[in-house]
């Protein structure tokens, strides 16, 4: 009968193995979560570089047309005092046209929509009627204006920016406007053309209608494409970010819009693009890990040796149990980690689930059933502790207005609740070292560490104010009042502090309650009129 023969795996080959794994798990590791926070960042900052950028184009194109409707104003004016002259009417056109870059071309016309004056007088339009959506427009609504995208009467795909002309006795006259062309060589190609980055990013502008009125791609203005975001977020927000995909190609966009056009500047730039130096990085940090990877493999099977040595002699001599003189030669091994591990592990264990255990007795001691919030055993450790580190301390003593009415109206089941949803939003509104607890009944506590008198304030109107403006069930709205005080280790107690943040908090309801008085001034620090 053949015996089946197993391969022989001992200690030592058991460590190497898991110290190769756990090596390699490790650098796999570390290259992915390497790859992953790279990317994250580059993401961000490309998108957050794109959003400024188009928000600096923004503001650049909105000054351009405030000083183009100014300079359009000030030529209504002077019109207005001689409309009739024609030599005026060419002199300002002129000096409109020549004196800045703003306009193509500048024109004067009547309430009929007859041009009076035009510069360059090459285009020949003097004297004939405009028809033109932008004109008829300028022509009803009689106030300054920019035009959507509009063809022009030579028949240019132009933005038409006008000013209304009005006599010294009101009467409309017409008005005096300037075209800047979408297709030629103008400001507006000059504004966003020239200032675009060289690391694959371009720009292109949309007017309300999701028309385009620049892009480096000439072909593409004057048409409609989809919008980048809903007209509800265009409407909420000046500027943003998006992640968006185009013509099969993910994206990354800033926007932000020009508030006297309605005009929209986009910043695009390719995500692959963006994400281009990724792999040179992770080659990088392969290289620099290597070395260190295998020294560190190299050290676990000498580790590996040297922790097998001892048992693999105690196993030798165990099969020559019946060998004379064995019992000495086994007294002679320097089993010199076993029997000290194997107690120091059984007692870690113990120790660690003992520590385990008074911790969770601990935390059930000094936590408050309802809230979850710090009790009055919990603070005193914390100030216990804050009394050891010597740190400093902005208290905040808060107390709910008119609980009474609330347990008395709607029973003290919907006044748990109500003591609920305060220990809710106190919890999301402190910072991470912050420590809030539950003093009692309706009255809680918050330490601010490291928190001047002005910071401390701004967080409990930020509290106030949040409390105040959210709906509780069943009670409707629900107010705080708010003592502030500081300890700050040198001029008083921490017993004082809180006594001075508690009677603060007095102030606080005798002032009318829902609002924050600080220790040691007298004047209302905030309130609402309820």
């Amino acid at each position: 009968m053949l015996m089946r023969i197993r391969p022989k795996t001992d200690l030592r080959t058991l460590i190497a193995l898991l110290a190769i794994t756990s090596i390699v798990i490790t650098l796999a590791n570390t290259l992915y979560a390497t790859w992953r926070v790279q990317r994250m960042v580059l993401i961000e900052s490309t998108l957050e570089a794109n959003r400024a950028y188009a928000t600096k184009l923004a503001a650049t194109t909105e000054v351009f047309f405030q000083l183009a409707q100014s300079q359009l104003h000030y030529s209504a004016n002077q019109l207005g005092k001689d409309f009739d002259n024609p030599e005026l009417a060419q002199q300002e056109v002129n000096r409109l046209r020549e004196q800045t870059s703003s306009f193509n071309s500048v024109a004067v016309v009547d309430s009929n929509g007859l041009v009076k004056a035009i510069s360059p007088e090459s285009l020949m339009l003097k004297g004939m009627q405009l028809t033109s959506q932008a004109s008829r427009e300028a022509l009803v609504q009689r106030q300054p204006m920019v035009s959507k995208p509009t063809i022009s009467a030579a028949n240019n795909l132009i933005v038409f920016v006008s000013w209304p002309i009005w006599s010294n006795d009101g009467r409309y006259l017409g008005y005096v406007g300037g075209t800047i062309y979408l297709k030629k060589k103008s400001i507006l190609n000059a504004l966003l053309g020239e200032q675009f980055y060289r690391d694959g990013t371009h720009v292109y502008v949309l007017d309300r209608n999701n028309q385009v009125l620049y892009h480096q791609n000439s072909q593409l203005i004057g048409k409609t494409v989809s919008a980048i975001v809903s007209d509800q977020a265009r409407q909420e927000s000046t500027n943003g970010e998006v992640q968006l995909t185009e013509e099969g190609t993910a994206k990354l966009a800033g926007y932000a819009i020009v508030p006297t056009t309605g005009w929209m500047v986009v910043a695009l730039k390719p995500t692959d693009v963006t994400l281009q130096p990724l792999s040179g990085l992770l080659l990088k940090v392969l290289k620099n890990s290597v070395p260190f990877a295998l020294l560190t493999l190299l050290m676990a099977v000498i580790f590996a040796r040297l922790i097998a040595l001892p048992l693999w002699q105690l196993a030798r001599k165990a099969s020559q149990m019946d060998t004379q003189g064995v019992s000495g030669e086994i007294g002679g091994i320097r089993a010199w980690y076993f029997e000290a591990a194997q107690v120091k592990r059984a007692l870690l264990t113990g120790i660690g689930l003992v520590q385990d255990k008074i911790g969770r007795l601990k935390s059930e001691v000094q936590t408050d059933p309802m809230t979850g919030l710090l009790n009055r055993r919990g603070l005193s450790a914390v100030l216990d502790y804050f009394t050891t580190m010597h740190q400093p301390f902005a208290v905040l003593a808060l107390d709910i207005d008119h609980f009474k009415r609330v347990n008395d109206n709607f029973g003290h089941d919907v006044g748990d609740a109500v003591i609920k949803h305060v220990a809710n939003t106190l919890r999301a509104s402190a910072r991470q070292t912050d420590v809030v607890c539950r003093n009692g009944g309706e009255e809680f506590l918050m330490l601010l560490p490291a928190t001047s008198t002005e910071e401390a304030r701004v967080i409990a109107e930020r509290v106030r104010t949040s409390i105040a403006e959210n709906w509780v069930d069943h009670v409707g709205h629900i107010t705080l009042s708010v003592g502030v005080a500081l300890w700050d280790t040198e001029h008083n107690t921490q017993e004082q502090s809180l006594k001075q943040a508690d009677a603060a908090l007095y102030q606080a309801k005798n002032a009318g309650r829902n609002c924050v008085m600080i220790a040691g001034q007298n004047a209302l620090v905030s309130s609402i009129t309820r």
